[in-house]
């Protein structure tokens, strides 16, 4: 919508993996790195974790784009199965298509298949995304699955990717066994203030922009806001835009940003946005100094709402000619 008015060429700020413009930070090109390693050396079972939003599926899918033609990988996306149809779904993602209802052929099948594929210097390796998800069956079967070994190298690598809550579940008692199994473990952590500013520009790069019409201000805002999780600079930055396109402006102040914030429920309530607050004269004196009063009482004392402002929605709906 506001990718012409901006002069880009596209969207700067989706939010689905997109591995063309992910920001390597140093934590992500250790991630990367060690994902790689852990898959071309056969090192057996792997663990990415992260916070939520903070590019690991990005992550992934660079790391997939980028393996040596010899990888032969298989991606689960809904880990939500039941033992049976985890193991189907695996295989239909490693290319088999006439599967076995028996789990015995099933096993002696994919058996076959990695020694075959060892044997021609081929990796197989199996990613499952959202692993935080799975439930203790399906993790039991992914242990048994890395017994497939040789003397030196394991033929299945398993990789693991899931929010930090996946520490959680393989520190569980019963899971002591997959988590002895663990070759490499990685994490992705929320990325830091001056990388935030370094992350925009980058985007912004990317999809065309010439000049950065976010102002030092609108970054600080969208730190505070974000907490330096990639997802939501990025929801942040895609509705500041909007809201600034629909009042014609070129440049991103804090306002946008926190009223952005303030739409995706990203803010406190306890005290309104100084953009939607004026100033009142005080109807009675304070009788405590004014230092030593807290900040909302102080603010919520000197100001008083405003009357509500069009959503960006009705704004930009009006700038293309929707508004009767």
């Amino acid at each position: 919508m506001y990718e012409a008015f901006f002069g880009l060429t596209k969207n700067p700020f989706g939010l689905t993996p997109d591995a063309a413009v992910l920001f390597m930070t140093r934590q992500h090109r250790e991630a990367l790195a060690g994902l790689t390693y852990a898959i071309v050396n056969r090192k057996g079972l792997v663990v990415l974790t992260g916070a939520v939003g903070t590019g690991k599926s990005t992550l992934l899918a660079r790391v997939l784009e980028h393996l040596p033609v010899t990888v032969r990988a298989g991606v689960i996306l809904t880990p939500t199965l039941t033992p049976s149809e985890f193991f189907e779904l695996a295989l239909l993602d490693l290319g088999f298509q006439n599967i076995p209802q028996s789990k015995a052929r099933r096993l002696v099948l994919l058996q076959e298949y990695l020694v075959a594929g060892h044997k021609e210097g081929k990796v197989t390796v199996l990613v499952v995304d959202e692993a935080q998800m799975l439930s203790p069956e399906v993790l039991e079967e992914l242990r048994l699955l890395g017994n497939y070994e040789t003397s030196d190298a394991k033929l299945l690598q398993i990789v693991l990717v899931g929010q930090n809550e996946l520490c959680g579940v393989l520190n569980r008692p019963e899971m002591r066994q997959l988590k002895q199994r663990v070759a490499v473990r990685l994490s992705i952590e929320p990325i830091s203030r001056v990388e935030i500013e370094q992350y925009v520009r980058f985007r912004w790069a990317a999809a065309g922009g010439a000049g950065m019409p976010f102002s030092a201000g609108a970054l600080e805002s969208i730190a505070q806001a974000s907490g330096g999780v990639p997802r939501l600079i990025n929801s942040l930055c895609g509705s500041a835009l909007l809201l600034a396109f629909a009042e014609s402006s070129l440049t991103i102040e804090p306002g946008h940003v926190m009223e952005a914030a303030s739409d995706l429920d990203l803010n406190t309530h306890a005290v309104p946005l100084p953009g939607q607050l004026e100033p009142r004269a005080m109807e009675e004196p304070m009788i405590e100094p004014v230092a030593a009063r807290p900040l909302v009482i102080r603010t919520l004392e000197r100001y008083q709402p405003r009357a509500p402002k069009d959503s960006w929605l009705t704004r930009c709906a009006g700038r293309l000619g929707f508004a009767h």
